[in-house]
């Protein structure tokens, strides 16, 4: 921990979900105060499962809160692909010793409140230097050469040595300096927990299953110690979306999934009642610091779901951003600019690989006979080979680029 710290100022910390909780670890651990300022009446997350790469779990360590998400999670096998048309197994990755080996770390799901709530008990921990102001929407950054000074909605203002914007897709802090548009995909995702009695047994794994479909695709694995099962449905919506959550109707998911095999249809009549997400991301971008704001997390590299890294790569963020507080000895100048360099092509290859990765989930005619043979007979050394630049992120390496 550095604790050179001079400026008693807090670092402001906009927006308390798992990005900003992340930040606000990291900046404690390195002797900073901070203010988390959250929108909602309570810091609390929503959704559903969410999967954990070896890179999550090398974050969560490194912010003191990865044996407490280990207990929480689920631990898999191996990830297995199969064709939604016909069933038939396309490839699997083993998560097994091997795996561990390689990447010092294991794979695993948890639900999205449970990797949130590790976090939070971790910033619980450190009460006396982390303080929470919820029902409170940022709309503007002012800076000058020593901090920054946010006006919130009520007019209220918030003096700190500098902001750390973790304030999601429609950030407010990147609209002021960005000024870009989000870009809605097309994209709609299903999401529902069932309960593991009413999972059909013979598809029971201890795995994330994905089932690839033309434009659609499900993925379903284990929760809460094997009680539960998570649901992800997507699918190519065919009307004009707008991003944003609401409440799924299931006859709209049987239509898009009407010609797949029928172990899915099986899968898409348990649940009753769904969430239904519009998901959307945004171009890379080159710059995330603005004087002495800096965007992280969604603010930074709003990305679809595809490669399943939103939430560890925002640990990743976190991370980064206090080891270059730490090697910049506290100057912020210099210490955001490492943070910069160390996450921008990054995170730009992880946003463009996950849109990428959405067309070979969902691909037809021919193109969909070309990626049932994409991986026909890869080796597990060169499947790990493949995913080595994603999974081999760490705390010690996390700077290297810079």
């Amino acid at each position: 921990m550095h604790t050179a710290q001079k400026d008693t100022r807090p670092v402001l910390v906009a927006g308390g979900g798992i990005g900003g909780l992340a930040a606000a670890l990291a900046l404690v651990r390195e002797g900073y105060r901070v203010k988390v300022i959250e929108q909602s009446a309570q810091i609390s997350e929503i959704g559903a499962g969410i999967q954990l790469s070896p890179n999550a779990f090398a974050a969560c360590d490194a912010l003191g809160v990865g044996a407490n998400l280990r207990a929480k999670a689920v631990y898999t096998e191996e990830m297995v692909m199969f064709d939604a048309m016909d069933a038939r197994r396309v490839a699997g990755i083993s998560l097994g010793e091997g795996f561990r080996g390689r990447f010092g770390n294991p794979y695993a799901v948890i639900h999205r409140a449970d990797i949130h709530g590790a976090l939070l008990e971790g910033v619980n921990a450190a009460t006396q230097d982390i303080e929470f102001l919820t029902s409170t929407r940022i709309v503007r950054v002012d800076q000058t050469a020593e901090g920054v000074l946010l006006t919130d909605a009520k007019g209220g203002q918030h003096e700190g040595q500098a902001v750390i914007a973790c304030d999601g897709v429609r950030s407010a802090v990147r609209q002021q300096y960005v000024a870009d548009n989000i870009r809605v995909s097309g994209h709609v995702v299903f999401r529902a927990v069932i309960d593991t009695e009413d999972f059909p047994a013979a598809l029971r794994r201890t795995a994330p299953c994905i089932w690839v479909g033309p434009n659609c695709h499900l993925v379903h694995y284990p929760l809460k110690d094997g009680d539960k099962y998570n649901l992800a449905v997507t699918f190519h919506s065919d009307k004009a979306e707008a991003w944003g959550v609401m409440d799924g109707d299931a006859a709209e998911v049987l239509r898009y999934f009407a010609a797949t095999c029928e172990q899915l249809q099986q899968i898409l009549r348990i649940p009753k009642s769904w969430k239904r997400w519009s998901t959307a991301d945004r171009d890379p971008i080159e710059t995330w610091v603005f004087g002495r704001a800096a965007l992280l997390g969604d603010a930074a590299h709003p990305m679809v779901q595809y490669l399943a890294q939103g939430a560890c790569t925002a640990c990743e963020d976190a991370v980064t951003l206090g080891r270059a507080l730490r090697h910049a000895d506290g100057d912020w100048g210099e210490a955001l600019a490492l943070y910069e360099r160390s996450r921008v092509a990054r995170m730009a290859r992880v946003v463009l690989s996950a849109r990428e990765m959405g067309r070979i989930y969902h691909a037809k005619g021919v193109e969909r006979l070309v990626r049932n043979d994409l991986w026909k007979g890869r080796t597990q050394a060169q499947f790990y080979d493949a995913l080595e630049w994603l999974y081999g992120w760490n705390a010690d390496n996390c700077l290297a680029t810079a």
